[in-house]
């Protein structure tokens, strides 16, 4: 599986982005997908992740009610729309993608990952 993420950007403080990630093959829909961001010099951290179906989501605290994870399987794609940006969202976000079903909180947990796309809140 590779996965290709874009929608990065700069905007400001309080503004809003759609990350994507498109996936190839074809087994996206039996596979669980998440979002992590790395910021420069802190370890990696989970923002995101949805279950094989869409049925369920789960999100960091730092961004519960914020940011929204869904997918579109017929597209293989997944989403993340981020509103009411911060600074501190500044990172660079990677989509990954993991050989079960179920949501997963921990980058080791993943088997495949993007190359990542930078999103940068000016404040």
């Amino acid at each position: 599986v590779q996965l290709q993420a874009s929608g990065g950007g700069l905007v400001q403080a309080g503004g809003s982005l759609r990350l994507s990630c498109v996936a190839s093959g074809r087994t996206f829909s039996r596979y669980a997908m998440g979002w992590f961001r790395q910021a420069p010099e802190k370890e990696r951290e989970f923002v995101a992740a949805i279950s094989w179906s869409g049925g369920s989501t789960y999100y960091s605290d730092s961004v519960k009610g914020r940011f929204t994870i869904s997918r579109d399987n017929a597209q293989n794609t997944v989403y993340l729309q981020m509103n009411s940006l911060k600074p501190e969202d500044t990172a660079v976000y990677y989509c990954a993608a993991r050989r079960l079903i179920a949501i997963a909180t921990r980058d080791s947990e993943y088997d495949y990952w993007g190359q990542g796309t930078q999103v940068t809140v000016s404040s």
